[in-house]
């Protein structure tokens, strides 16, 4: 657990001088300050929420100006920048994971990060057809709240959802080789519509782990980490349902 429980962390909005009434316990046997937790989880959905706006805004932009996504179909170069711009995403992961308790160097490569991860997504809603993104928007949103409201419910309860992780590992791994045969041998709109809703039938699986370990585990410097491994979680189930709803339209 970090030290900065001690005298109240800064950075959580705290402090160990100011008397506030008692935050409420988040689940049985608590044995840390239920004040420091809750700043802790307000300011990860303060920075997932920012993140969250930014893809929004970032997307419409994208699907909005037609320009940019011609850019990418229309030449070899445009391609190479479109992979590279796919790529990216994942190369900036790498030093944000290194330097995520690294104030303010993780709150740069994190919006780096997101505005990749942004620009991603408005190339897949740029080339989507037959789907209202507007409405497609308020479906995982309900989902997200939905799943997120249980889970702390449950944790209030004294459930635990630790035991979820090796089997939410496998079930990726299973639908990463599962996508990588249906590129080298495409099986037709039903395996894309099986595909989909297995992604999000497992992406909510890790909103609701990844939220339990925002309620319980996560120490009070890892806060950019967690609210991008939430973020990931969200996009992915936005990407698995536009590829449902994608392919039983067509």
């Amino acid at each position: 657990m970090s030290g900065h429980q001690k005298g109240g962390d800064i950075e959580a909005g705290t402090s160990g001088g100011t008397a506030t009434a008692p935050a409420q316990v988040l689940y049985p046997g608590m044995a840390e300050s239920p004040e420091l937790r809750w700043a802790l989880i307000r300011k990860i959905y303060v920075i997932l929420s920012l993140q969250l706006l930014l893809t929004a805004v970032v997307a419409a932009v994208v699907v909005k100006v037609r320009a940019i996504p011609h850019f990418f179909v229309s030449s070899y170069a445009g391609l190479g920048v479109y992979i590279f711009i796919l790529i990216f995403p994942f190369i900036v992961l790498c030093p944000l994971y290194c330097y995520r308790q690294k104030h303010p160097v993780n709150l740069l490569l994190l919006g780096v990060f997101t505005v990749a991860i942004s620009f991603a997504v408005g190339m897949t809603c740029a080339f989507t057809s037959g789907i209202c993104l507007p409405t497609m928007n308020s479906v995982p949103a309900r989902i997200v709240f939905s799943l997120t409201a249980y889970t702390f419910w449950a944790a209030k309860r004294g459930k635990d959802f630790r035991f979820l992780g090796p089997f939410l590992f496998a079930s990726l791994i299973m639908l990463l080789v599962f996508g990588f045969i249906q590129i080298l041998f495409p099986l037709g709109k039903l395996s894309h519509m099986i595909c989909g809703a297995l992604a999000a039938l497992i992406f909510s699986g890790y909103i609701v782990y990844d939220t339990d370990d925002i309620i319980k585990r996560y120490t009070y410097d890892e806060y950019v980490w967690a609210a991008v491994s939430l973020y990931l979680d969200i996009i992915n189930l936005f990407t698995a349902l536009l590829t449902l709803f994608s392919a039983g339209d067509s």
